[in-house]
């Protein structure tokens, strides 16, 4: 018989990723005047479980290094204002098993 699934946080599975970053970020914000004038929601504060979009004041930050390469700002934003790109050979996330 099968054993039930845990139930489990994406914030305790953290610790099972190692990230080998970039200098350069395969995010692109490509217009921040978009996201200042016309997302009143952020929704890229949402979306991204690796919390990877920050907004301080009126400008928006990305810290792509702890990137999880899901793809959902390819999808997540209703502007198609994020670039993103799979990291050179690599370099990005490296999902270790528990």
């Amino acid at each position: 018989m099968a054993q039930p699934l845990k139930k489990v946080n994406v914030d305790d599975l953290q610790y099972l990723t190692r990230f080998v970053s970039d200098k350069e970020s395969h995010l692109v914000i490509k217009d921040h005047n978009i996201c200042k004038t016309k997302c009143k929601e952020k929704y890229c504060t949402f979306f991204c479980p690796a919390q990877v979009y920050k907004w301080e004041g009126e400008r928006m930050f990305v810290g792509f290094e702890g990137c999880h390469e899901c793809g959902s700002c390819r999808i997540g934003c209703p502007y198609d204002n994020i670039e993103w790109k799979y990291p050179k050979g690599g370099l990005g996330v490296v999902f270790r098993l528990a």
